[in-house]
């Protein structure tokens, strides 16, 4: 599924980001970059050791925020942690979850990146509603891709379950 916003493609895809064909995939980091579960156990354990070299040489990355390192093995060029809000329904959980996928795109606009792998942010361990992150998500990414008119040819969801694609896929349909 996918909606052209400007020139960039906004693609939904169900399956394994480890196996993106894009510039940059997007890894659902923690605060300390320090590897875990889900999708950043399955990048760290697929791109091998050279990320977690370059992530323990960053140190750390707050809520929102983004960090560019190495790719190690993957096919993609480049590996963006961001770390979205643990869900507690606090106010300000939307805007730190919108800010994780406008940041990283703003990191891939400024590395040439022209293609853009993201996992759904903190929808796994971090407990964020799918339907709501879904909305947030394809908001900010709308966002960011129009704020960095040109600089994208594709920016891509790859989603795990057929639960999440039908979240985004709704989402998707509203913007």
């Amino acid at each position: 599924m996918e909606k052209l916003i400007g020139q960039t493609r906004l693609v939904l895809t169900q399956g394994d980001i480890t196996q993106a064909d894009t510039e940059a995939i997007v890894n659902a980091a923690n605060s300390r970059l320090a590897g875990g579960g889900g999708v950043d156990g399955a990048i760290h354990r697929a791109g091998g050791p050279e990320i977690m070299a370059e992530c323990r040489k960053i140190g750390s990355c707050p809520t929102g925020e983004a960090v560019i390192t190495t790719a190690g093995r993957l096919k993609a060029k480049k590996v963006i942690h961001t770390v979205g809000p643990i869900y507690r329904g606090r106010p300000e959980d939307p805007r730190l979850l919108a800010n994780a996928y406008l940041n990283s795109l703003d990191l891939a606009a400024r590395y040439g990146l022209r293609t853009v792998a993201f996992p759904s942010l903190s929808t796994g361990a971090y407990g964020y509603p799918l339907e709501a992150a879904a909305k947030v998500a394809l908001g900010a990414v709308k966002q960011g891709i129009e704020k960095n008119s040109g600089k994208f040819d594709e920016v891509r969801l790859v989603l795990f379950g057929q639960d999440a694609f039908d979240a985004y896929a709704q989402a998707l349909g509203q913007i």
